[in-house]
């Protein structure tokens, strides 16, 4: 169930997702839903809903969301988290890695994400999850994963980065990174992976003890982080450890319970039915690690509230970067519908809001460039590119560049000097690669003899104004110059 806080009038959705396979579990109603956004909406707000039957909705488990669909302000990251755990049915939540795959998470319609130590550790790093990264790394991508994104982020806090001191200096640092929620486990330093060999764990009373030292860290922060307390002493002990550790942590006041690398279905059943009223969370490891995978649907029938995705989004992303450096090395480059398109690559990283606001602080100045006397070099480069940007035909290769308003110099007398005549003229400059494919084709001011080399180099050595005084009575379409760069491009350059 996502969820929103407002300062004015609020107007609440309900919407229903139902499976076919629970006999126990029933739909909320809908005062349960309007309670849930009354705890989270402003005292006088007006809380309007529709009226649901529930004569046409099976009493199954839910999997999806129910969502509470508001119209200003959103509330808290933790307080949406803690809505959705209230919330029924199971919630998934993929892993992200980084700031751009968490947006991608929420532009797909999640309610809320997991951090991964394996994959920051990958991405950042490029080393594995064997304990090399440290708390001010992880806490450091967390705030920019977290400053990313609307939905409530659930960060990997590993064993807490030693005793418990540090992990209330951890819990606290994760709050202040902004994150909704901290995975801490009861593994020794250096920790491992889940799904890997060598792991061990600490004592049953040090772990104990790291989950009423965060509990103490959120109260003297003043916050509401949601703890996930995590045992890997299913694979490290036994069962029954596991088992025994998760119902401590429940004691001493986890929000959440995780046992890693659970073995079968009925090892995961046997943990749902322990401190029942704490939610309990599934790691889905893909591509083979010990648990079974479910579905969602499966897992809302066992007992499940959260399950975790931790390597999708770094598995597909090595995968394509591998395909794609293998087309680059073959002399080609990745085919379409390998990658997104350049313009779908800006529209998810923000240029289009990025303009449409920019527009709000548009001077004149910035919107024509300034002129005293001289052509403004990266004026006349930007009209370039947004031209470039605003054609949309791909065959189009023609770029036609407004001329800038120019000042020319004039004698005491008030003559011009001949060369002044040629501000009326245009260059136009084509590039023809040696493979006869068109590169470029732009026309400037005559006059802006500065501006030329910045946009075609191999024009460096040459007296352009030397062959403009020449040509300055020339009628238009005379070829000033002709010639192959060192790459083999044919250069052009024409007065008009």
């Amino acid at each position: 169930m996502t969820s929103q806080a407002f300062t004015g009038d609020c107007t609440v959705s309900l919407v229903f997702y139902s499976s076919s396979l629970s006999k126990t579990r029933h739909l909320p109603s809908n005062n349960y839903l309007l309670s849930r956004c009354n705890s989270v909406c402003h005292p006088n707000n007006r809380i309007t809903s529709k009226k649901f039957s529930s004569n046409n909705l099976s009493a199954k488990p839910l999997v999806g969301r129910n969502s509470i669909t508001c119209s200003a302000e959103r509330t808290s990251p933790t307080k949406q988290l803690r809505i959705l755990l209230d919330a029924p049915g199971v919630h998934q939540g993929p892993a992200c890695f980084d700031a751009l795959s968490a947006k991608l998470v929420e532009k797909a319609g999640f309610d809320y994400c997991f951090t991964s130590g394996f994959s920051i550790s990958a991405a950042r790093l490029g080393l594995p999850d064997t304990g090399y990264i440290s708390y001010g790394e992880m806490v450091d991508q967390g705030h920019q994963i977290t400053q990313a994104v609307s939905i409530p982020v659930i960060g990997d806090g590993d064993n807490g980065y030693g005793n418990a001191m540090n992990v209330k200096r951890t819990v606290k640092g994760y709050i202040k990174a902004g994150f909704a929620g901290i995975i801490l486990e009861d593994q020794v330093s250096p920790k491992a992976c889940g799904h890997t060999r060598g792991r061990k764990v600490v004592s049953r009373e040090e772990a104990v003890m790291r989950i009423k030292a965060a509990i103490d860290a959120r109260e003297e922060s003043g916050a509401d982080i949601v703890i996930v307390a995590r045992t890997d002493s299913r694979q490290a002990v036994s069962l029954d450890e596991s088992l025994w550790r998760s119902r401590a942590f429940a004691d001493a006041g986890a929000d959440v319970l995780f046992i890693d690398a659970l073995a079968s279905k009925e090892e995961m059943k046997a943990f749902c039915e322990i401190s029942p009223l704490v939610p309990k969370m599934a790691n889905m490891l893909e591509g083979g690690g010990k648990t079974p995978i479910l579905t969602p649907f499966e897992l809302a029938e066992v007992g499940y509230k959260l399950v975790a995705y931790p390597l999708s989004l770094i598995g597909v992303s090595i995968r394509a970067m591998q395909d794609s450096l293998a087309a680059i090395r073959g002399g080609r480059i990745p085919p379409p519908g390998s990658m997104p398109s350049f313009e779908e690559i800006k529209e998810i990283l923000g240029f289009i809001d990025y303009y449409e606001e920019e527009k709000r602080y548009a001077t004149h100045t910035s919107q024509r460039g300034y002129s005293s006397g001289n052509s403004n070099i990266d004026s006349l480069q930007q009209r370039i590119r947004d031209d470039k940007e605003q054609s949309r035909d791909p065959q189009d290769s023609v770029v036609e560049v407004i001329t800038p308003e120019v000042y020319t110099n004039s004698g005491a007398d008030g003559s011009r000097s001949p060369f002044s005549g040629i501000w009326s003229r245009t260059l136009r400059i084509r590039i023809t690669g040696r493979d006869g494919f068109e590169k470029l084709d732009v026309r400037i001011p005559a006059g802006f003899l500065e501006g030329i080399t910045n946009i075609v180099p191999a024009l460096g050595g040459v007296n352009l104004k030397a062959l403009l005084d020449d040509a300055a009575e020339e009628v238009g379409g005379k070829l000033l110059l002709d010639f192959n760069d060192n790459v083999g491009d044919r250069i052009q350059v024409f007065l008009e």
